[in-house]
């Protein structure tokens, strides 16, 4: 049960949320999983085991990224932040309302079909994957909005001040129809990424919808949002041992330059986690340190190890 709402509606919330800055051609990560690199197509639905080529720089040079995965599904991404959409005979359904993405959400549906978005899935609330929900809605009065009874009560647990589903999915029955495809909820057993997070199933399309769970060819995210399953589990094994390892070599006290300064222990347990982070990190840095992210995502979630394991012994 949340205890504290948030007072958004007292909020100037101004986040920057523009195109990062850097230098186009950088040399793209490799594959996790051997994947085959293909040009980004709106009319070529993706084969198993292709995946779009020079994803990041992609993200930071276009408006947005427009791919077919299915006859009827479309996968988007603007900025980093991916979603899909389903074109029925009459509408469009739209999982998730980015962002800062109303915009080009809307560009993209236009690139494949003249249908309006008819309906707007919220996968979870966190605002920064519906937070467009409103700017959408101005030109949709009459879309669905839809979410999942979980999702509603976290909305209204910390007093959201983002557009209210019209129709809630009951945990009875965990799925809705949208035209003649029918969506599956299959809520997560424990709490994974959010409070109210879901895997979205589109039955008969061989597409799921996961967000923020997985995330492909990249070790796990800064503080473990995931990545493709079977290299996941290879690198928590291989992430454990490197935790292991750096607390049995790191001393405590690790970190501290002056400690005779100090007026909190509090500095103690935050550097030496520290430096458990770093030395697992350059364990696993001749395997892994050339994929994605692994820089800035390993020293964290090592560190997140390196609690549990020290806690749990």
């Amino acid at each position: 049960m949340f205890r504290i709402k948030t007072l958004t509606s007292a909020l100037a919330l101004g986040l920057a949320l523009a195109t990062p800055s850097c230098a186009q051609g950088v040399q793209e990560a490799p594959s996790t999983v051997g994947a085959t690199y293909v040009p980004e197509s709106a009319t070529k639905a993706l084969a198993p085991g292709e995946k779009i080529e020079n994803f990041f720089n992609k993200n930071v040079s276009q408006d947005y990224i427009l791919q077919k995965l299915t006859d009827r599904v479309y996968f988007y991404q603007h900025q980093f932040y991916g979603t899909i959409f389903y074109v029925g005979d009459e509408g469009v359904l739209m999982i998730d309302a980015l962002e800062g993405s109303a915009d080009t959400l809307k560009a993209a549906v236009a690139e494949v079909t003249d249908l309006p978005i008819t309906a707007i899935l919220y996968s979870h609330y966190h605002a920064d994957h519906i937070a467009d929900a409103a700017k959408l809605l101005e030109s949709l009065p009459d879309a669905r909005v839809i979410a999942t009874e979980a999702t509603v009560h976290v909305m209204d647990e910390t007093g959201s001040n983002l557009p209210r589903p019209t129709e809630v999915i009951s945990p009875d029955v965990n799925s809705f129809a949208f035209e003649d495809l029918t969506v599956r909820v299959v809520p997560f057993a424990e709490t994974a990424h959010a409070h109210d997070h879901a895997i979205y199933v589109l039955e008969g399309t061989g597409v799921v919808h996961v967000p923020d769970v997985i995330n492909p060819d990249q070790p796990p995210f800064w503080s473990f949002a995931g990545a493709d399953v079977k290299f996941y589990k290879t690198f928590l094994d291989d992430l454990e041992a490197a935790v292991g390892q750096a607390l049995g070599k790191v001393p405590w006290g690790a970190g501290l330059e002056h400690p005779e300064e100090l007026n909190a222990h509090t500095a103690y347990l935050s550097n030496w986690i520290a430096e458990i982070g770093k030395y697992a990190t350059e364990v696993l840095r001749p395997k892994y340190g050339e994929y994605y992210g692994f820089e800035y995502a390993t020293p964290k979630n090592a560190e997140l190890v390196g609690m549990y394991m020290f806690s749990y012994r």
